[in-house]
């Protein structure tokens, strides 16, 4: 026991057997706490949106789940989270977004849960929304559509239900 002892007395005092036992645990161990605590108590930062700028001219369709800022030229569609199109930018093609905010120039169809015209904003085409918002100074060619549900691509209209309804529908036809 006594020699017990003295070996447990020693290893303390010792300075290459204190680190090497300790830190071999306290490291594998430490590293991945940190991370999963980081990961999972922790939100994870917005990433920061995809800006093409005004002298990037793109031909072909653009995907993604996160937010997009064009000021460039896309000659294609374009799904997104957000989309923000710049006073410099001109899209040709179709945007579906869940927010739209326009502040240059589209020729083609907006499908959009919230659309936002500014008044520097040009459209042309259809706008099918949720809600919209069209500042004074805005020019829009097109016809607005409001949907539950406008980023689906194949809803339909809702058949109308009173007369009034019918009557208006028959007249657009």
């Amino acid at each position: 026991m006594f020699s017990k002892s003295k070996i447990n007395e020693q290893n303390p005092t010792s300075t290459d057997a204190k680190p090497a036992v300790p830190s071999a645990p306290a490291s594998s161990s430490a590293a991945p706490a940190p991370k999963s605590d980081m990961t999972s108590s922790a939100p994870r930062p917005k990433a920061a949106p995809s800006v093409l700028s005004s002298d990037l001219t793109v031909t072909g369709n653009l995907k993604t789940a996160g937010d997009v800022q064009v000021e460039g030229t896309v000659e294609g569609d374009i799904r997104a989270h957000l989309l923000t199109v710049g006073e410099t930018a001109v899209i040709k093609g179709e945007i579906i977004a869940d927010d739209v905010v326009v502040n240059g120039r589209i020729v083609g169809r907006v499908r959009g849960l919230k659309v936002r015209l500014t008044s520097t904003a040009r459209v042309e085409g259809d706008i099918i929304h949720k809600t919209i918002a069209i500042e004074s100074g805005a020019h829009f060619e097109g016809s607005v559509q409001r949907q539950d549900d406008p980023l689906n691509s194949g809803a339909k209209t809702p058949v109308p239900t009173s007369a009034a309804a019918a009557k208006a529908e028959a007249a657009k036809s």
